[in-house]
């Protein structure tokens, strides 16, 4: 996919006009930054003054708990924000690592010159820091979602919480997730090996059929 066709693509910048995005990140400072597989985009603890759009390659935000386990935030590719949270709050340290998976391009974008007043007073100027509110506030709505799920006390209950917001996110009872079991452990916060039985046990009592990566909810059990 083109740099061109992802940033248009993506919320911060729904509802402009293509051919006038290239003078709005001009206007704003944007800027595409590499980063080689393997490094840190945001290291947790740091501080930053904005925030990114992956453009290519593909990467994941983790943190790391008391017990020295790393936890799965959240997988980026093409048109994912990272640190829109973070770039809203001035000297607030960063709670997590974003890593790179993949030599990966971030389109770069000062907070500050988004949230400054556009001297030539553009609509799209506008239009774009009221889609950034609408992005911070869909984030405070997944991460409203997450803790809903970790807390849930049993192993299941986890697994059910993560499957029916993926479901409603699809739109559909058969789901393909974007995680591996791996992943789906880390995200869960569960043993892996705790993860596995558990599907078995609900695949065996009718809750849930899958193969692989596709999961399909069963009604009648839900």
């Amino acid at each position: 996919m083109e740099k061109n066709t992802v940033i248009s693509g993506t919320a911060l910048f729904a509802g402009i006009a293509p051919d006038l995005i290239p003078g709005l990140l001009t206007c704003i400072g944007a800027k595409e930054v590499s980063f080689l597989k393997g490094s840190r985009l945001i290291e947790e603890g740091e501080k930053t003054d904005g925030f990114g759009i992956m453009l290519t390659g593909r990467g994941r935000t983790v943190k790391t708990d008391a017990a020295g386990r790393v936890i799965l935030i959240a997988l980026l590719g093409p048109g994912s924000e990272i640190g829109v949270l973070l770039s809203a709050s001035p000297g607030y340290e960063s709670p997590v690592t974003v890593l790179a998976e993949e030599d990966s391009s971030v389109l770069m974008i000062p907070f500050d010159r988004l949230m400054a007043r556009c001297p030539q007073n553009c609509s799209q100027h506008e239009r774009l820091v009221r889609n950034y509110v609408g992005i911070v506030a869909q984030k405070g709505l997944l991460l409203h979602e997450r803790i809903d799920c970790l807390l849930r006390p049993s192993v299941r209950g986890k697994i059910m919480a993560y499957l029916s917001r993926v479901s409603g996110e699809q739109g559909s009872d058969t789901i393909l997730l974007p995680l591996d079991r791996s992943a789906m452990a880390e995200y869960l916060n569960v043993d892996r090996s705790a993860l596995s039985r558990e599907l078995s046990r609900m695949k065996k009592d009718g809750f849930i059929d899958y193969h692989k990566n596709c999961f399909r909810l069963l009604a009648q059990k839900r």
